[in-house]
C-alpha cells in the first residue's frame, strides 16, 4: 500500500467561491480570514479579508460566514452507517428510566406500524431504577408478539422478542438465555434475520439519512466498519456508493472477515471495495456487555473474564496475509487480555513477514481501551495505528462510571490512554461507534480534553488533529489540512469563545459550537446558516 493517497474531489467543476470574513484556523497562517475556492474543487487563495475584495467579481459566489471559525471537516473513524440511519427511525432508549418506560416505547412504535418490526437502540440497565434488562416476555406484549431488536448501548448484546428467536433459530445457539437476552452466536443469528427483513430501499435511506445527520455535524468523511455478522455485502456496496455521491460526506470501507493468504486478502477487499479488512473483526467484545476479554474477572461477575473470538495464530495468519497483499489489516479489541492476544499475533505476524512490511500496511486497532504502555510501545513500533471513541470515556469511564462498576474504579479510570498513544507515536484517530454513542466531533474532543485521567488529557489542537487530519491518515490519505492545493474541505462553527491557540474553549459549561456550514470537495453539503 502506498504510504499517503491524496483523495480526488469528487467532481469535475464546482461553482468557484470566495468565503469572507471567517477565522480560518491552519497551522500554517493563523491570520487567514477569507479563501478561494477553484472550480477544481481545491483551495486557490487563502488569506487575509483585505485582500479578498480583489477576488469579488472573478468568483461565481460570494459567501461572507460573518466570523465564523472555519476548520478542517471532521473524519469519524469507526461508524455504522445503515445502522445509524435504521436507529434515527427506530426507537431511541437511550436515556429510559425505567423498563416499563422502554416497553412503553416499544409499544407505542408497534402500534404506529403494526406488523413492521421494531428496532430499538441504545438501552443500558444501569440507567433502569431496577438495573435489570427486560425480557422477551415483556417485549412479546409491547408488541402483541411482533419482531423486536432491542439492542443494548454497546451493540455487543440485545434482548429480542420470541418471534425473532424462534425465525432466527436463536435459542438453539450459544449466547441464547431463556430471558431473550442474546449475545455471541445467539445475538448474531438474531440480528441477521432482523436485518433481512429491510428493503433495500428502506437501508438506502437509512444510509443517506445518517450521512446527512452527521454532515450536520461538520464531518466530511466517515469510515464504516461492516463485514458478514455486523451487515450484508449489498449493505456495504450501498455505504461505499452513497459515499461517492457529491453532496454526502464520503465513506471507506472496512469489512470484518478473516483472511489465510495474502491471494485471499486482495481478493476479499477488492469485492467489496474495501480499503482494509478489519474494523469490527472482533477479538473480543465490550465491557458494557461482559465479553471484553479481561486478565482478571469483572468485579460484578467473577466468574466472567469474557470471551476470546479468535486465538494467536488466527491474528497472526490474518495480519500476515493482509500484509503480503499490502491491504490494512485491524481488529475491534478492547480488554486488556484481548489486547495481549492480538499484539502477540502481530509480534508474530512481524516474525513472517517482516516489521517492515508490517508498517508498510499501516494496521490499525479500533477502540484498544485497555492497552497498558507495554501495548502502546508494540504498537508504536509496528506502526499499529489506534481508532479510538473518547466519548466512551466520558459516558462510562472514570471511577464512579459503569466501567467501574464492571471492572473496578482502578481499572474503570485507567481506559482509553490517549495521551499515551500519542506520547508514543501512535497514529491516533477519533469516532463516534454511531449507533453506539452518537455522531458528535465536538463531544469527542471535548471528552479527550476532559479525559477523567487527568494525566491522559489532550489539548483541544491534538484532540482535533486527531478527529480532523488523523481519521485520514488511518485511512492512508491525506487530508485535514486547509492549504492552497488542498481539497476545499471544512466546515464553519458558530464558537462562543476562542482560546489562544484559536480553538473554542470547551468544559466548565461553555456552549459545543454549532455547525453553520460543511463543505467537501468545493461542495456544500451543509447549509445551516438560515
Amino acid at each position: 500500500m502506498p504510504p499517503t493517497v491524496r483523495p480526488t474531489p469528487r467532481v469535475a467543476a464546482v461553482p468557484t467561491t470566495l468565503y469572507r470574513r471567517a477565522r480560518v484556523w491552519n497551522v500554517q497562517d493563523g491570520s487567514a480570514t477569507a479563501l478561494v475556492v477553484g472550480d477544481d474543487g481545491r483551495i486557490a487563495w487563502l488569506g487575509a479579508q483585505e485582500e479578498a475584495d480583489r477576488y469579488v467579481e472573478a468568483v461565481d459566489a460570494v459567501v461572507d460566514l460573518e466570523g465564523a471559525l472555519v476548520l478542517p471537516g471532521f473524519v469519524d473513524a469507526h461508524a455504522h452507517v445503515s445502522h445509524t440511519g435504521l436507529g434515527m427511525r427506530g426507537v431511541d432508549l437511550a436515556g429510559t428510566r425505567t423498563v416499563t418506560e422502554a416497553l412503553d416505547l416499544v409499544a407505542a412504535a408497534a402500534r404506529a406500524t403494526p406488523a413492521a418490526p421494531v428496532f430499538a437502540h441504545g438501552w443500558q440497565e444501569e440507567d433502569w431504577t431496577r438495573e435489570r434488562a427486560m425480557t422477551a416476555g415483556e417485549l412479546d406484549r409491547a408488541s402483541d408478539g411482533g419482531i423486536v431488536y432491542a439492542s443494548r448501548i454497546d451493540g455487543h448484546s440485545a434482548v429480542v422478542s420470541s418471534a425473532l428467536a424462534a425465525r432466527a433459530g436463536a435459542d438453539a445457539l450459544d449466547g441464547w438465555s431463556g430471558t431473550g437476552f442474546v449475545v455471541r452466536d445467539a445475538k448474531n443469528v438474531a440480528w441477521a434475520a432482523f436485518e433481512a427483513a429491510r428493503s433495500r430501499s428502506e437501508r438506502r435511506g437509512d444510509i443517506e439519512a445518517a450521512l446527512r445527520a452527521a454532515a450536520g455535524m461538520g464531518i466530511v468523511a466517515v469510515h464504516e466498519c461492516g463485514g458478514p455478522l455486523l451487515t450484508s455485502a449489498e449493505d456495504f456496496a450501498d455505504v461505499l456508493d452513497l459515499g461517492r455521491r457529491p453532496g454526502l460526506p464520503s465513506t471507506v470501507g472496512y469489512w470484518a472477515e478473516p483472511v489465510t493468504d495474502a491471494e485471499q486478502a486482495r481478493s476479499l477487499a477488492t469485492a467489496h471495495g474495501a480499503l482494509g479488512l478489519g474494523g469490527d473483526l472482533n477479538i473480543d467484545g465490550s465491557i458494557g456487555s461482559h465479553t471484553a476479554l479481561l486478565r482478571e474477572p469483572y468485579l460484578d461477575d467473577p466468574t466472567c473474564h469474557g470471551t476470546a473470538y479468535r486465538d494467536v495464530a488466527a491474528v497472526r495468519d490474518h495480519v500476515a496475509a493482509c500484509a503480503v497483499a499490502g491491504v490494512q489489516s485491524g481488529f475491534h479489541v478492547i480488554g486488556d487480555a484481548a489486547l495481549d492476544l492480538v499484539l502477540e499475533g502481530y509480534v508474530r505476524a512481524a516474525e513472517l513477514v517482516g516489521a517492515e512490511r508490517l508498517r508498510a500496511s499501516r494496521p490499525r486497532l479500533e477502540h484498544a481501551e485497555m492497552v497498558g504502555p507495554e501495548g502502546i510501545a508494540t504498537m508504536a513500533r509496528l506502526g499499529i495505528g489506534a481508532s479510538v471513541q473518547p466519548a466512551f470515556d466520558a459516558y462510562w469511564g472514570g471511577r464512579e462510571g459503569m466501567y467501574a462498576v464492571r471492572l473496578g474504579p482502578e481499572r474503570g479510570v485507567a481506559t482509553n490512554p490517549l495521551a499515551g498513544f500519542t506520547g508514543a507515536g501512535v497514529r491516533l484517530a477519533f469516532g463516534a461507534d454511531s449507533p453506539v454513542t452518537p455522531f458528535g466531533p465536538w463531544v469527542a474532543v471535548r471528552a479527550a480534553a476532559e479525559h477523567r485521567d487527568e494525566d491522559q488529557r489532550l489539548s483541544v489542537r491534538a484532540a482535533v488533529r486527531a478527529h480532523t487530519a488523523g481519521g485520514w491518515e488511518l485511512a492512508g490519505r491525506s487530508g485535514g489540512a486547509l492549504r492552497v492545493g488542498e481539497p476545499a474541505t471544512f466546515a464553519a462553527w458558530s464558537v462562543a469563545d476562542l482560546g489562544p491557540d484559536g480553538l473554542p474553549v470547551l468544559g466548565g459549561g461553555a456552549p459545543l459550537p454549532e455547525c453553520l456550514l460543511t463543505v467537501a470537495d468545493g461542495v456544500t453539503l451543509v447549509d445551516a446558516r438560515g
